[in-house]
């Protein structure tokens, strides 16, 4: 990236390119997001301050355990902190919560991604707990930011990416709030205006 513009929901992400360590071939790599584009696939950034700490293990652990899933969907998940690649397949080999994981391990350690997406923390140099979700067009759909001493649910991610998915499959319908698949949907129009918990509760 050329210039560090912090995105906002509903932009094109640019192009960006980051080693990353990939957990199950136990090996070093690239990973390009218009590669990913390309193939037709979600992606989700999943952002964390730094290797060697507390929360952290716990969010990767929670996110490693819904990403079979994920990738039965269509959808991508790259961690990412300022560490190296390098300091990731250390710390994987030494902290049980990660043994199991399988996404790549993406490395920020220029700050440049961290700042795109505005969660990079000057004082301290790390990133704050970042979730964002970007679909198949290159659009930033939905972002969640925490700081740093709580940590993420990744079975809300989990439902958020189902629903956008489905809305982008039925465009004419919008997903009320904790719905998961299955629920009822609504349609927009001047017949729902104001009658919005009717039809909820009529489940039509």
């Amino acid at each position: 990236m050329e210039e560090i513009k912090v995105l906002s929901i509903g932009q094109k992400v640019p192009d960006f390119e980051i080693n990353v360590y990939f957990t199950e071939k136990k090996d070093f790599g690239k990973i390009r997001f218009s590669d990913i584009s390309k193939k037709g696939n979600w992606l989700v950034l999943f952002f964390y301050p730094a290797d060697y700490t507390f929360v952290c293990p716990t969010e990767l652990a929670d996110a490693g355990s819904i990403y079979p899933e994920l990738k039965k969907e269509g959808i991508e998940l790259v961690s990412i902190s300022t560490d190296t690649h390098f300091v990731h397949y250390a710390w994987t080999g030494s902290e049980k919560l990660l043994a199991d994981i399988k996404y790549p391990m993406g490395s920020d350690p220029t700050h440049n991604l961290s700042r795109a997406f505005g969660v990079y923390d000057e004082e301290s140099g790390l990133s704050l707990r970042g979730t964002f979700i970007i679909d198949p067009d290159g659009r930033l759909l939905a972002s969640e930011v925490n700081y740093f001493p709580v940590g993420r649910n990744a079975d809300e991610l989990l439902r958020k990416i189902k629903a956008f998915k489905y809305v982008r499959e039925n465009p004419a319908n919008v997903c009320p709030a904790k719905w998961s698949p299955g629920k009822k949907t609504l349609t927009p129009g001047k017949d729902l205006v104001g009658k919005v918990g009717e039809r909820l509760a009529a489940g039509v």
